[in-house]
């Protein structure tokens, strides 16, 4: 049973017509993927849109990475966010921008080696 808004494939009993409407739909379909295709390309190819998309796929490691370390903890980068935000803005306000630039170093030394250690002592 074959019905006019359905695809006629050449090996199945339709008539010359039927199979004509469908050819020519089916290059229809052909043409405007094409066009759409290659107009992606084309924006796709802009400076901004690369730059954006590379931003994009940077973020998007560097929270999966987190996320990965913070899974053991049971939370994640979208639960901590506002607090980070909030401590941002705190130390903003204050001026405090490289003693906490320094701190985190330390705190990130300290969790680096600690996270080290226990490698080993994993290992053995």
């Amino acid at each position: 049973m074959q019905a006019k808004d359905y695809h006629v494939s050449p090996g199945h009993n339709g008539s010359p017509e039927e199979r004509k409407r469908a050819l020519l739909r089916d290059g229809e379909f052909y043409r405007a993927g094409v066009a759409h295709a290659r107009a992606q390309i084309t924006h796709s190819a802009r400076p901004e849109v690369m730059f954006h998309s590379v931003l994009d796929h940077a973020t998007w490691v560097l929270r999966t990475r987190a996320d990965a370390l913070l899974k053991p903890t049971g939370t994640s980068v979208s639960v901590l966010a506002p607090y980070a935000l909030t401590a941002i803005s705190f130390i903003r306000k204050r001026k405090l921008g490289k003693q906490a630039l320094g701190a985190g170093l330390l705190v990130g030394a300290i969790g680096w080696y600690l996270q080290r250690k226990r490698a080993q002592q994993v290992s053995y």
